[in-house]
């Protein structure tokens, strides 16, 4: 399974579950990503969703061998991605979203953030947004959300550097609520969720609701710009020159 359900408290926690391959995002997880929020936003037993990841990361980000495909097989890019339905399923959760970053959190592992309502880290997790280094443009609405989030300069810097941000610098620019020792980390995310679960449901999404109104245009429009930038890049030199370049890495590995 890609990924792990459980309640408890009426808090329902998603895990990441691909560790061997550090979690990255395939067509699979997207789906099953999707499919759980939607789930937990439509049960009334379901206050909170937390989550978090298997084993010593939290998302590689996208599965660049599925990425390498789609410019390599037209079949398999017509049939489109599960990334947007993700990233609607994200904007739409009318509940508290509340992401345990346990280890790496690349590309779309560190994106997703931006989604969140709080956001903890392990003290040695780390967050890459590598998209210069693959030639390609953000997603996820992240040059929205994360400027909003953590101030124009510091989004500036994590989106075009494609170099690690710490826990402690993350913590520092706005983008992690809470860093905690490694096996503090599920124990505090959780009793955080557990003090918000015990609230009624229909006040918290009240809550949600407003703080989120004004942002989902903007999310639109941010992906819709985002998307523009990414098919022109996607497949061109810089692009597949990165890819090579990973692509031959490991198969030298």
């Amino acid at each position: 399974m890609p990924l792990q359900i459980s309640d408890e408290n009426r808090v329902r926690t998603l895990t990441l579950n691909r560790p061997e391959v550090l979690n990255a995002f395939n067509e699979e997880l997207y789906h099953a990503t999707a499919t759980a929020l939607r789930d937990a936003a439509a049960d009334p037993e379901v206050a909170v969703v937390l989550l978090t990841g298997a084993g010593r990361a939290f998302s590689a980000g996208n599965d660049l061998n599925e990425m390498q495909r789609r410019i390599t097989d037209p079949a398999f890019n017509e049939q489109g991605s599960h990334f947007s339905t993700m990233i609607d399923a994200l904007t739409d959760l009318p509940k508290p979203l509340i992401c345990a970053v346990n280890g790496v959190g690349v590309g779309i592992g560190a994106t997703i953030l931006g989604y969140a309502d709080l956001v903890f880290m392990s003290s040695t997790a780390k967050l890459k947004t590598p998209f210069t280094s693959l030639g390609v443009a953000p997603e996820a609405a992240s040059s929205y959300l994360l400027p909003r989030l953590m101030g124009r300069q510091n989004a500036a810097w994590l989106l075009m550097s494609s170099e690690w941000v710490d826990a402690e610098e993350a913590h520092r620019m706005g983008l992690a609520w809470k860093v905690c020792e490694p096996d503090d980390l599920l124990p505090q995310a959780r009793r955080h969720a557990n003090i918000l679960a015990d609230k009624p449901i229909s006040s918290l999404m009240a809550v949600k609701q407003t703080i989120v109104a004004p942002t989902r245009p903007e999310i639109a429009a941010a992906t819709a710009r985002e998307i523009e930038h990414f098919t022109v890049l996607m497949g061109g030199a810089a692009n597949a020159e990165a890819l090579a370049d990973f692509t031959g890495r490991r198969a030298a590995r």
